[in-house]
């Protein structure tokens, strides 16, 4: 039986939310109604000069309406002398408000453009009715909501939308709470402290805990994460997982994921199941939320990428892929047994691996894996994992012993006197992570002769909190460095043309891309940016993230603070724009312009040689394109060649099909033309 409910001709609400941050689509326990979140119906406003004509054959006597004296009208009220009434008229149309056409509503920043004022909903699916929820305060934004047990009410995330809403995008450190709203009584209350920042609830099995991951309130945008877990009955909070200070091979490394899996649960309703980065590749762990113990289920499987997909019945679905193999469907699958249930996997993708029986907790470690659907591997790709000491003169003073990792792709094929060419690819955040698993732009440039250098800088995630803290007030140093020194390092070891080498980065990874053409102009010969930070302090009155921008800056953070004219330089001073230019001392310094030095004038001289193309968003909240412009435009006055790709529709991903496909071509062609390929 199909049913069709027609939610536009309902009108409770706005835009159905579709989204991984607030959206949902929940099922009751009993199965008769569907939760889910839209968009707060608006009221529809007027212009003060609105103007309607009167209604052929109808007066005020007609209807029974005496005339009244003239009364002085408030803006948008009812007629006087009229409860309810729209102005203007006897009937019994609403009020439309006056003067709120053009009032800004502020929304939830990249990608979430649309998102301003989120509700749930309850659609009674037999009688087709929608209910907007009462009770959950005005002063909180809900989302990821579900049923609570015997769908007494609904449990769901509420973020603090004030003073003003700051993105949520890649951002697991806003001010949230999870929160009880009891559908009999209205009433609603908090489950978890109101000063920390909550996402990713889930419901066990047995309807008896809710674990949900923890961070901070600002700070780094992603980092190490605590798993917490909260008992419906006892309403008791335990911390499951702290964060990990640092990485240990053997020892769990800590969640750094933006979202647990939607099921995640092992049948037990004691155990769940998790992705996370684990230093340069992704791994799977399951998890005993009693006692805390952690099993890597990967660890006998080929090194790569791995990320769960959903368990149920403790059967296992996850997706598996390496720099050159494309995505694998594997799954796990359970196997009678006498004693209780377990999880039984293979694995085809290597020859001999057999079936193993999991017989219940603390054997987890024995699984193996089922390919469902193979993949065949990319011919002509060879790659590695590299571990790299920083030099002691760029020690972090407070961090020391941090160390990170390069992914090296190179061509296993052609003449083997021809040197590649390198491409150097920082990735953004900065607190993000490259992982050894399938990513279509190096895979598809080590195919065409491009040897494809991944550079994990300290600050990325896999690493341990301490390496996420090392790097906020080193941006544009302690970064740059650590990729300088790994690209010098693979141009030393690997038979590699360092006569041709680019940087390509989109975000942060731009930041570091137009930093290392500034700081290190005789290393590169072409650069691709996407989307790039260029300028700080030019930034941050214009992203949805402007603590970002104090934070990596080393700068405290307050909404209700501006920044003074020292922090302001010293933004400044950590952006690529400070290496656009190097400064030269002339010896017959201009009598109008002030000396740097006796004797000595301060001339500027291009810094910046290689020529750069840029690739911008025209709707991007993130890294707003007049960062790009800044950058295009310094560069095209000293007469460094450049381009500038402009797309509309396209927020800071440039994930739009015609963006993807024509910045991938314009980028290809631009470094065989500059590296002469």
């Amino acid at each position: 039986k199909v049913k069709s409910i027609d939610l536009t001709a309902l009108d409770k609400h706005g835009t159905v939310y579709d989204d991984d941050h607030f959206g949902c689509l929940a099922w009751s326990h009993s199965e008769t109604h569907l939760l889910y979140v839209a968009e707060k119906k608006r009221p529809k406003a007027e212009s003060f000069f609105q103007s309607k004509a009167p209604e052929l054959g109808t007066s005020s006597e007609d209807v029974g309406c005496p005339e009244k004296a003239d009364v002085p009208l408030k803006v948008g009220s009812p007629c006087p002398g009229v409860g309810g009434v729209q102005r203007g008229s006897c009937g019994a149309d609403r009020v439309l408000p006056q003067g709120e056409q053009f009032v800004y509503h502020e929304d939830w920043g990249e990608a979430l453009g649309k998102h301003s004022v989120p509700v749930l909903c309850v659609m009674d699916i037999e009688a087709s009715s929608i209910s907007v929820l009462e009770g959950i305060p005005e002063h909180l934004s809900p989302g990821q909501a579900f049923w609570s047990p015997n769908d007494t009410g609904v449990v769901f995330v509420g973020w603090w939308p004030e003073p003003f809403r700051l993105g949520l995008q890649h951002c697991t450190n806003r001010r949230s709470a999870l929160f009880y709203v009891d559908l009999t009584s209205g009433a609603c209350e908090p489950l978890s402290g109101n000063n920390m920042a909550v996402w990713s609830p889930r419901l066990s099995p047995d309807r008896c805990r809710i674990i949900y991951l923890e961070n901070n309130v600002f700070g780094p945008h992603q980092q190490c994460s605590r798993l917490r877990m909260y008992d419906w009955y006892t309403k008791q909070t335990s911390t499951v997982l702290e964060d990990v200070p640092r990485q240990t091979w053997g020892a769990f490394p800590g969640i750094y994921c933006s979202a647990l899996p939607g099921l995640c649960w092992a049948a037990d309703s004691r155990r769940l199941v998790l992705d996370t980065a684990q230093r340069s590749q992704q791994d799977i762990f399951v998890v005993d939320t009693v006692t805390g113990a952690t099993t890597l289920l990967t660890a006998d499987a080929p090194q790569g990428s791995w990320s769960v997909l959903t368990i149920d019945r403790d059967i296992l679905v996850a997706r598996f892929s390496t720099p050159s193999c494309p995505h694998t469907l594997v799954r796990c699958c359970p196997v009678p047994s006498t004693q209780q249930p377990f999880l039984g996997l293979a694995l085809n993708l290597l020859p001999m691996q057999k079936v193993a029986v999991l017989p219940g907790a603390g054997l987890e470690a024995q699984v193996q894996w089922v390919c469902l659907q193979d993949a065949p591997a990319v011919p002509g790709i060879n790659w590695s994992i590299r571990t790299l000491q920083p030099p002691p003169e760029q020690e972090h003073p407070q961090y020391k012993g941090l160390d990170f990792d390069a992914i090296l792709l190179r061509p296993s094929e052609g003449p083997t006197a021809q040197k590649h060419p390198l491409v150097v690819m920082p990735h953004g955040g900065p607190h993000s992570v490259f992982t050894a698993g399938w990513m279509l732009y190096p895979a598809a440039l080590c195919h065409m002769g491009f040897a494809v250098l991944l550079v994990n800088y300290r600050g990325s995630l896999g690493f341990g909190q301490d390496s996420v803290y090392s790097l906020p007030g080193n941006v544009g140093t302690q970064d740059v460095c650590d990729v300088q020194f790994c690209v010098e390092r693979v141009l030393q070891e690997s038979s590699l043309d360092a006569g041709r080498v680019a940087l390509v980065g989109g975000s942060h990874g731009g930041f570091l891309a137009c930093h290392l053409l500034g700081q290190f102009p005789d290393t590169y010969h072409a650069c691709v940016v996407r989307n790039p930070v260029v300028n700080i302090a030019s930034m941050v009155a214009a992203t949805d993230i402007p603590d970002w921008c104090l934070t990596e800056t080393g700068l405290p953070y307050t909404p209700d603070s501006l920044p003074d004219p020292a922090q302001w330089a010293e933004m400044l001073h950590k952006s690529p724009m400070r290496y656009i230019d190097r400064v030269r001392l002339c010896p017959h310094p201009c009598p109008c312009v002030p000396a740097s030095s006796a004797g000595a004038e301060a001339v500027p001289l291009p810094q910046v040689r290689a020529p750069v193309l840029l690739m911008l968003g025209e709707d991007d909240q993130r890294v707003p394109p007049q960062q790009g412009l800044e950058y295009y435009r310094a560069l095209k006055a000293r007469g460094v060649p450049t381009r500038l790709l402009l797309y509309p529709g396209n927020g800071h991903a440039l994930a739009g099909v015609e963006a993807e496909a024509d910045g991938f071509m314009n980028m290809a062609l631009w470094l065989v033309k500059h590296l002469r390929c």
